[in-house]
């Protein structure tokens, strides 16, 4: 009713179907306090898709979901994508590379770089390099190479260095991923000169 479907029988045809698309249409006589985080996601899906909006935007959606709830709720957000335009706000960049047909960095509410995600992932091939490192290192790399991410790797550092020319001393060439895209990025933006709002219109 607060969409807008006054007609009862058009409002019942809806709602079924809606029950059927997000896969909870068994328990639509259990109280949602009883779902679980991936159900009460796609019935919050359902609720929002009543009256068919032309825009959702969906903030998130796959936290807290286990691995088959994600994939499950992915699947979801591709098909309804044909028909209604899903706007993605996310910290998961796995989401959005296979997701989305376009997205956009953000950061401190200016956009930092957009595009189609596999035409931001070519710009860094051949350009990115990896290397694992003691974790007493670390410092000394990040003074003597661009290095745009690091993390653990069986007990040791496993870092990534953006470089036109191959940094030698033990890296190797590896193909870039989309969150290499997002730590380049992000490590461009934290200097003014090189902070730069991309795109097509």
């Amino acid at each position: 009713m607060l969409k807008g479907i006054r007609n009862k029988k058009k409002r019942k045809e809806q709602i079924d179907s809606l029950l059927n698309l997000t896969n909870l249409y068994a328990q639509r006589k259990k109280p949602v306090s009883t779902f679980s985080g991936g159900m009460r996601q796609r019935f919050g899906f359902a609720q929002a898709l009543l009256g068919d909006p032309k825009l959702i935007i969906v903030d998130e959606p796959t936290a807290g979901l286990d691995p088959e709830e994600r994939n499950r709720f992915l699947n979801f957000l591709s098909e309804i994508g044909s028909n209604v335009v899903v706007l993605l706000s996310t910290h998961i960049v796995e989401d959005v590379r296979n997701l989305c047909t376009r997205m956009a960095i953000l950061a401190g509410g200016t956009v930092l770089s957009e595009g189609v995600p596999e035409d931001l992932i070519s710009t860094l091939r051949g350009k990115l390099w990896r290397k694992t490192v003691d974790k007493d290192a670390l410092d000394a790399h990040k003074k003597a190479y661009s290095v745009i991410s690091s993390k653990l790797f069986a007990g040791n550092t496993r870092i990534h260095v953006f470089s036109d020319l191959h940094p030698k001393n033990g890296f190797e060439l590896i193909e870039p991923t989309l969150e290499d895209v997002y730590f380049l990025t992000l490590k461009n933006s934290s200097r003014e000169d090189d902070v730069q709002i991309g795109g097509d219109k």
